[in-house]
């Protein structure tokens, strides 16, 4: 390696350390608080799965508890999105977590009185997994607002930190818990943990958005736009590809981690929370040497390498006979979990601008645990027929071939690409009556080209139509004049004109690059854009 490439390598791994983003007060108190909540959560997952095999150990029903966490987020994350890019985040998320901390509660006097039993046990699992669901988009949109941009990846590693600092704690924890005070005890934890992030909300103050507002968008349209944006954003599209290859295997030892410890290895809570912890101990490891992995194997590379990890821990934990052996495979799961998750979150974080962030992650979101809720049930499924080593060895050896199907879709991992919003589309000037809701509206983009220059111009306008798309059209075309040579028009659909007054702020810098290079090949002047509004007809 050369002194440049040991520069550029050391630099990298400083601007993405994890710790950087400390340094701005607002992270480090939403941080802080969602660590305890975080506790508190694998607390009662630690609980709930140990429950369960105390009320019905058959493999396919314990696996059951996870498909009722993950199925809500696969659900409820796409309208939870929406609802993120159009409501007040802050507002949402105070509101949301208050409701959680009920639900939280009534679960823990349901157990405490002993009146649950496995239906009712699924039932509130899925009750604040949904909970989860809806606040999962908005509290990951938020990060933007709390750190800025250069510091966005570092505060992305801290957040895999505290989850997985978390997830060390939590389960652990929660065993000792079990054995002292009861089954109960963690439930109630809970819902108390609640009120950390609540406080931590009501604290916080966000930067008040600069430039005029738009109306809101309604939720059925923002659903519909942002399916359109994920279908032509390819960033965003790779992210996703790649995170069921890896999710739909890793979810085996999620779903089947508690008859690990009961059954195959003959341990009890306590070694069932501190399996988990392990878990947790390995990614917060794996966290410290993520920001010079990633320098050195970059983002892909690095993906690859946590799926290995992956499905060696598989491995090891279809042999696990011994507390030792367990304790190794979880480790080597948590560091190969936090090199996978971070690094997709990152690329799904880079490939989003803001306006469309929300339902972006949401989108990642709804792939994480849609691939964890079908795997989590084929797992349950084969365990049940042919027995935990064999179920953990067709998970590895998935994981693995999921590596090569996977691997020409590419991650983004830096901030090479600006989507930041431009704002050069000059406003359009109407001498006509031109109602928000008024629509459809068909936008015109005249060029003229010199008949050397066809070709080459064809190709670099076909790279506009997906942009058009993303930011809000339903229709794009180009024409060619039969009539006049060298003159040609290019067409795209919007549904409103509040819609397309949209557009103009979504545009991105990244865009308005391409759109320059476009208006390079014109013979003269800037291209004629054209505003046409449906007509209205007078009634009969």
């Amino acid at each position: 390696m050369t002194m440049i490439d040991e520069n550029q390598t050391r630099a990298a791994t400083q601007s993405a350390s994890p710790w950087i983003a400390f340094r701005h007060k607002a992270f480090a108190v939403v941080w802080t608080a969602t660590v305890v909540a975080n506790v508190g959560t694998w607390m009662y997952n630690a609980a709930s799965g140990w429950l369960m095999t105390s009320l019905n150990p058959n493999p396919l029903t314990v696996s059951l508890v996870q498909v009722a966490s993950s199925l809500p987020m696969f659900l409820f994350a796409l309208p939870a999105g929406a609802l993120a890019d159009i409501v007040d985040r802050r507002r949402f998320l105070i509101g949301s977590e208050i409701l959680l901390t009920v639900v939280a509660a009534v679960s823990a006097v349901l157990v405490w009185l002993d009146l649950i039993n496995p239906s009712i046990l699924l039932l509130f699992t899925f009750l604040l997994g949904t909970g989860a669901a809806f606040t999962a988009p908005a509290w990951q949109s938020i990060v933007p607002q709390l750190v800025p941009k250069q510091d966005l990846a570092a505060a992305v590693a801290s957040n895999g930190v505290g989850v997985n600092i978390s997830r060390a704690i939590g389960p652990a924890l929660g065993g000792v818990v079990i054995g002292v005070l009861g089954i109960a005890a963690p439930f109630w934890i809970n819902a108390l943990s609640n009120f950390a992030v609540i406080g931590a909300l009501l604290w916080w103050r966000p930067p008040t958005p600069q430039g005029n507002r738009l109306p809101p968008e309604r939720l059925t349209g923002a659903l519909v736009i942002g399916f359109r944006h994920a279908r032509y954003n390819p960033d965003l599209r790779a992210t996703l590809i790649r995170a069921v290859a890896f999710f739909f295997f890793a979810s085996a030892y999620w779903a089947l981690l508690p008859l690990v410890a009961r059954n195959q290895i003959a341990g009890g809570p306590e070694l069932y929370g501190m399996l988990l912890g392990a878990i947790g101990i390995g990614a917060v490891g794996g966290a410290f040497a993520l920001p010079w992995l990633k320098a050195v194997l970059g983002p892909d590379r690095l993906v690859a390498a946590g799926t290995f990890g992956t499905a060696a821990c598989l491995v090891l934990l279809g042999v696990a006979r011994y507390p030792a052996l367990g304790f190794a495979a979880c480790l080597l799961a948590g560091i190969s979990w936090i090199a996978v998750l971070a690094s997709l979150n990152v690329s799904v974080q880079m490939s989003l601008p803001d306006w469309v962030r929300g339902r972006g992650l949401a989108m990642f979101v709804t792939v994480f645990f849609g691939a964890m809720t079908a795997g989590s049930a084929v797992w349950g499924q084969l365990a049940s027929a042919f027995g935990l080593p064999l179920t953990h060895f067709i998970a590895a050896a998935g994981a693995v071939t999921g590596i090569a199907l996977t691997w020409r879709w590419k991650l983004r991992g830096g901030q090479e690409v600006d989507l930041a919003p431009s704002m050069h589309w000059p406003a359009p000037v109407l001498a006509i009556d031109a109602d928000a809701d008024r629509g459809p509206v068909l936008v015109t983009v005249e060029y003229r080209i010199a008949s050397e220059r066809r070709d080459a111009f064809l190709n670099a306008i076909k790279q506009l139509e997906p942009q058009r798309r993303r930011d809000g059209a339903y229709s794009w075309d180009v024409f060619e004049d039969a009539a006049d040579s060298g003159r040609f028009l290019e067409t795209f659909m919007v549904a409103s004109w509040l819609e397309h007054l949209r557009q103009h702020q979504r545009v991105t810098n990244a865009d308005r690059i391409v759109q320059a290079a476009v208006r390079e090949f014109g013979a003269a002047g800037e291209p004629k854009v054209t505003h046409f509004i449906a007509a209205r007809f007078a009634p009969d």
